[in-house]
Parts: C-alpha cells; structure tokens; sequence
C-alpha cells in the first residue's frame, strides 16, 4: 500500500490549509500520522488513489512524497499488537514507524508499519499468513 505523506512548514494554519485541500479533493481519510520537527511537520496519511491525489496536491504547491508501507489486522485485545510485533522482531523486521486506526466495518485493529527491509516483511508475512 502507498501511504501519502504531505510536508508542512511549522506555521499557524498550515494543517488546516493541508486538509481543506484535501477535503475540497474528495479525501476520505482512513488514518493519519502528525509528526513534526522545528521547522517542518509531516502528515502522513492512507488514502484511496494516493497516486491521484499527489498530482493534485503538487499542482496546488504542495510538497508530497509516496511511501510503501503493511498495513496489518492486528487482534483489537490487550496483547493483540505485542505478539504481532513479536513475530516480526523473530524474523528480523525493523519497524521505522508506526500508527493505528480501528477499522469501521469489522471493528479491527489495523497498523500501518514502515520497515527498513520490504522482502524481510514480505517472507514474515508469508510464514505467519499476516494481512
């Protein structure tokens, strides 16, 4: 999946100028992340036709970057997120990032994880059958 990441200049109204953007361009937003520094933020969001919106958003000035990233169905219990990180640590995942979003439909817990190695992930996620 492609996780969209939007970068801000850490000034009054910048977010909220990211987001009517978005808003006016039909977003649905499914998750996000607001990470930020002194002198820059970055939104990362996961969207529907990421590609799409990019273009859109780079025609409007917008700085934007494309990221791969997993998102995983993790148990929604106590320990849920732990032993799914587990499994991944045992194959040798590292884990950059991460942020969660429950989803509405089947009231699942879901991560969104950025790795280092992509074909680490991969041959982790085809042994535990993840998804």
């Amino acid at each position: 999946m492609l996780q969209l990441s939007i970068f801000l200049e850490n000034a009054k109204g910048r977010l909220a100028h990211a987001l009517n953007l978005l808003a006016e361009l039909g977003v649905n937003i499914r998750a996000l992340s607001l990470a930020d520094t002194k002198d820059y933020g970055v939104l990362r969001i996961i969207i529907e036709n990421p590609e799409e919106i990019a273009e859109k958003l780079r025609e409007q000035n917008c700085v934007v970057k494309l990221t791969p990233v997993w998102v995983l169905r993790v148990p929604d219990r106590p320990g849920g997120l732990a032993g799914v990180l587990n499994k991944l640590v045992r194959e040798g995942v590292i884990v950059e990032y991460m942020y969660a979003y429950v989803e509405k439909e089947n009231e699942q817990a879901q991560v969104v994880l950025r790795v280092r190695d992509a074909e680490i992930m991969q041959a982790a996620m085809d042994k535990f059958k993840l998804h």
